[in-house]
């Protein structure tokens, strides 16, 4: 395997190079554009030395050049935006201009200086400035504004920053965001090199926020030139080192809680035609991941980032560009208090107490499983300037990511909770992207052209072992009441008189149950996907209107074969005198599945052995097939002034073929699956508040339905859907959130040695938590969220009572009940006294402690029961009896407020080149106490960060 990868990495290197010697070209990017001006006075003379700033007020950015002997000046690496130019020059008159930077092609200006006269000012009143006229919703962020902002996440911090500044994203635990309703259904864009892998802790490495400009997150309808995972679309500008001639640069190191402790160095350099830009950095931490218990033990991780970024100006018309990336990050699975002391049978080669008619039970030790993931990058770009109107973009990339899953040493002691974990698993997967991008851009008149595609191939290699740690789970034999017994090891043992031979039991799992002294199954699973997408798009500026028109074809050829035409279009017109845009746009585009275990989640259920390990349903069809989605946005942008502009959208998205995941085991092991379609409705709103007097805000705010539909249409781990006859009733998935908020801000104090600070204010009010035990008899509400409301299955159903009053099973909704082969009946799946601790459940006024069952033990059954009047929680909201439903009221996660806050100081001792600087964040200031999800089917329970301190000290050259 090692030597294919490095035989194809060698094809992929060699072939950019080619390309780039033989066009005789340079390396560009795609993402940012270039201004470039000359500085005179009334009668032409040029200036030289004169001060010229761009800055957008919105974004942040804000750079300073100084006008050269020829009276000429440049600003590289300009992300996609407006800008104001302001020139001065002593003696004379300032001068201001609005420019539009929209595509690669050079934006060249003059600036007329004029002889000063009594009054030396210049006036940028209005609010122009504020405001974009652009068909497309996005949020635009540069380093200027988020280098402050206190981060939850400080192993997937780029997550975090679009978490926080973003509309419509949901936030999720280990670094995970939902953009609008979706799963993950996320792409970056790094200059130019389209990433649309999941980009998570427990998927794969991101390039460090440090190495970061400035990002533009598309949360409205796609343009053309965007295919693939487009709910979010992510443009990321890298940091240069281009025309820094002196080296400039900075060391810091922090120290926080949980023995969190990072280093960094980064250093840029460069001249008038070259530049590289080079960023190293390490973490180690005791909570790397969120964790089912807020109490943390068993998270260590640690992550190594290395990150250079090389420029080179190779003549008058042409550039280079090239991104280097490596990162690698190890981390514990973190445990519950199950997995503490777990008892398992004694099975070793002396003693085989697995299969005895009395086995023999004992302290296996603590689960300790462990994740290695291993990215490598290699995005080499090209650009040449044709004409005055035209530039050509070509660039290549390799991508690879190495996933490996470690189990406990002894894999008995992997057992689980039976709601979570049945097996012992290890993983080896890779994931390996390459491919090459081209683009023509032309500008001229009204016109902004742009032409181009992508190929990709993505290699996927998964490697898995499998076997069975539970006891119970493929027991041979079955006590008189239908109860799995331990021990045996075939059927032909079942004592007559006190047990039957089980009717679930499955003989070709025998071999694999490692409780009776079976062995791992191994599966080893590949395939290569194939992606073509070409696009063509025109965005065409008529007086206040602009009017943005796309066409893009996508070809996918990998475990299914699919074609679509996918037309995009928006208008959006500027209302002058008020200073507003109004905009209108839809998008046409094809949904692909994910990558990660695509072909475990393809050919896992027709598998034998596999499927019951990954709860399959002959209902359920194999390979992911991929889908459509049509979507509209209307939405606009008003300006207050130069110190406030509020956006808004509203959006509705409807999907045929709608792809989440499911999760195996306590693991991060997650699968793609396949739903027949969803409906996504919601809006989202912004406001911010450029520098002002050294105070500076912005307000993110949305609500997003995450409406799916049944049944499952392929994939592994089928979750249902109420079902009448033909009809599916709609569910939410755990991604749906009725509202969520961000609030920040951050004032520099005046003064030179006065301190910042900066203030995160977070309100959710609770994603879907669908495994909650709740009230509501099936007879109530054909679409009831509350499946453990009855002792029996349809068509007659027996509510649950207690005292005579309506009770509630408190048993996992999300986990499909077995069927007793004696009496027809469903076996029920109780939740653990820890599982109701991390619920934050009480019944009766008796809480959970982690180590008693509340409520009453039923008579005859392994499952217990709580009035529905008495059923507490102060971490879930649980439906009021009678009132669960599905769609409208289904359990959620209890609302919470958490509140972040930095302090610092950027020059500690007043330094001219060489600075020092400090600063303390607090993440969760007040120690909410608080839940991300609770066994959610696809990413399990995990706590919110108690509060984090940290402090950090840097020196800055």
């Amino acid at each position: 395997m090692q030597r294919v990868f490095l035989n194809r990495l060698f094809g992929v290197v060699a072939l950019s190079c080619m390309m780039m010697f033989s066009i005789g070209i340079a390396v560009g990017q795609s993402t940012s554009g270039s201004v470039s001006g000359t500085v005179t006075d009334s009668t032409g003379a040029v200036i030289p030395g004169a001060t010229v700033v761009i800055s957008n007020p919105v974004s942040g950015l804000s750079r300073t050049a100084t006008s050269d002997a020829s009276g000429g000046f440049q600003f590289r690496n300009l992300p996609f935006n407006p800008y104001r130019l302001v020139v001065s020059e002593a003696g004379f008159q300032p001068s201001s201009k609005q420019i539009a930077v929209n595509s690669n092609v050079l934006v060249t200006v003059t600036v007329a200086l004029q002889v000063a006269t009594s009054s030396q000012t210049v006036t940028v009143e209005g609010s122009d400035d504020m405001v974009e006229n652009d068909p497309t919703f996005h949020t635009d962020i540069d380093r200027a504004a988020f280098d402050k902002l206190p981060l939850e996440s400080q192993s997937s911090s780029l997550s975090s920053l679009v978490t926080l500044a973003s509309p419509g994203v949901a936030a999720d635990s280990n670094g995970l965001f939902h953009g609008l309703g979706d799963h993950a259904s996320n792409s970056f864009s790094i200059d130019g090199q389209p990433i649309t892998d999941q980009q998570s802790k427990v998927f794969s490495n991101q390039i460090p926020s440090n190495s970061v400009q400035s990002i533009e997150v598309i949360s409205g309808a796609p343009p053309a030139e965007y295919g693939g995972k487009t709910s979010l679309v992510i443009d990321v500008t890298t940091r240069s080192g281009m025309g820094i001639t002196t080296p400039t640069g900075s060391v810091s190191t922090s120290y926080g809680s949980f023995g969190s402790s990072t280093g960094s160095f980064d250093i840029s350099y460069g001249g008038k035609s070259w530049g590289n830009f080079f960023e190293i950095d390490g973490l180690d931490t005791g909570r790397f991941l969120d964790p089912p218990e807020f109490k943390v033990f068993h998270d260590k991780g640690n992550e190594f980032n290395f990150f250079d970024r090389v420029d080179r100006q190779l003549s008058a018309r042409s550039t280079a560009h090239l991104n280097m990336n490596v990162s690698r990050s190890w981390f514990q699975t973190p445990n519950s208090l199950d997995n503490l002391n777990v008892q398992n049978v004694v099975n070793t080669g002396a003693v085989d107490g697995g299969t005895s008619a009395h086995p023999v039970f004992v302290n296996v030790g603590n689960t300790d499983q462990r994740s290695k993931i291993l990215t490598f990058d290699f995005a080499p770009s090209y650009t040449l300037t044709l004409n005055q109107y035209s530039v050509f973009n070509l660039g290549g990339y390799v991508r690879r990511d190495a996933y490996n899953y470690y189990p406990s040493d002894n894999p008995l002691a992997d057992l689980g909770p039976v709601t979570l974990q049945n097996e012992s698993i290890s993983q080896a997967r890779s994931l390996m992207n390459s491919g090459v991008h081209a683009d023509i851009s032309y500008v001229r008149g009204v016109n902004n052209i742009k032409l181009g595609g992508v190929y990709s191939q993505t290699f996927l290699r998964e490697y898995d072992t499998l076997g069975v740690v539970n006891n119970t789970f493929n027991s041979p034999c079955m006590d008189l009441n239908g109860n799995p017994l331990p021990g045996y090891a075939n059927q032909s043992q079942c004592p007559s008189g006190t047990s039957l031979p089980n009717g679930n039991y499955l003989p070709v799992l025998a071999s694999y149950d490692l409780t009776r002294g079976g062995s791992f199954y191994d599966f080893d699973g590949h395939t290569d996907v194939k992606e073509l997408g070409l696009y063509l798009e025109d965005q065409i500026t008529a007086g206040n209107w602009l009017l943005n028109l796309g066409i893009r074809g996508d070809l996918y050829n990998g475990l299914a074969i699919t074609r679509q035409a996918e037309p995009r279009v928006g208008i959006s017109y500027k209302v002058k005198p008020t200073t507003t845009i109004l905009r209108l746009s839809y998008a046409r585009t094809l949904e692909s599945p994910f990558n990660e275990n695509l072909v475990l989640s393809s050919q896992g259920c027709a598998n034998a052995v596999l499927s019951p390990l990954l709860s399959c349903q002959t209902t359920v069809g194999n390979t992911l097939e991929p889908g459509f989605r049509n979507e509209f946005h209307a939405g606009f942008q008003q300006a207050a002034g130069k110190h406030l502009v509020l956006s808004g959208e509203y959006i509705w998205k409807y999907t045929h073929n709608a792809f989440d995941f499911s999760v195996l085991g306590n693991t991060p092991i997650t699968f793609p699956i396949d739903w027949h379609n969803s409906k996504i409705p919601g809006y989202m709103l912004h406001a911010d508040v450029p520098v002002w007097h050294g105070f500076s805000a912005f307000w993110v705010a949305s609500s997003v339905a995450a409406r799916f539909y049944g049944p499952q249409v392929a994939g592994a781990g089928a979750t249902g859907g109420v079902a009448q006859g033909q009809t599916y009733y709609p569910f939410r998935i755990d991604h749906d959130e009725k509202f969520n908020q961000t609030t920040h801000f951050q004032y520099q104090l005046p003064g030179a040695r006065s301190p910042w600070f900066s203030f995160n204010w977070r309100y959710d009010s609770g994603l879907v938590a669908g495994s909650t035990p709740c009230y509501n008899p099936l007879s109530n509400d054909p679409n009831s969220a509350c499946p453990n409301s009855s002792y029996a299955p349809d068509p007659t159903p027996t509510p649950a009572t207690l005292n005579g009053q309506p009770a509630v099973l408190l048993v996992d909704n999300n986990i499909s009940a077995t069927v007793n082969p004696v009496t027809g009946s469903p076996v029920y799946l109780p939740l653990t006294p820890d599982q109701e601790f991390q619920a934050g459940f009480s019944c009766d006024g008796v809480k959970a402690n982690g180590t008693n069952q509340i409520g009453v033990q039923v008579a005859g059954t392994n499952y217990y029961e709580c009035e529905a009047s008495q059923l507490n929680s102060k971490l879930i909201s649980i439906p009021g009896p009678g009132t669960g439903n599905n769609d409208h009221n289904p359990p959620r996660i209890a609302p919470r407020n958490l509140f972040d806050m930095s302090v610092g100081q950027d020059n500690l001792f007043k330094g001219t080149r060489y600075k020092w600087s400090a600063m303390l964040t607090a993440v969760n200031i007040t120690n909410k106490y608080a839940l991300y999800n609770f066994l959610s089917t696809f990413s399990g329970t995990h706590y919110v960060t108690p509060r984090t301190l940290t402090a950090e000290v840097a020196f800055h050259f």
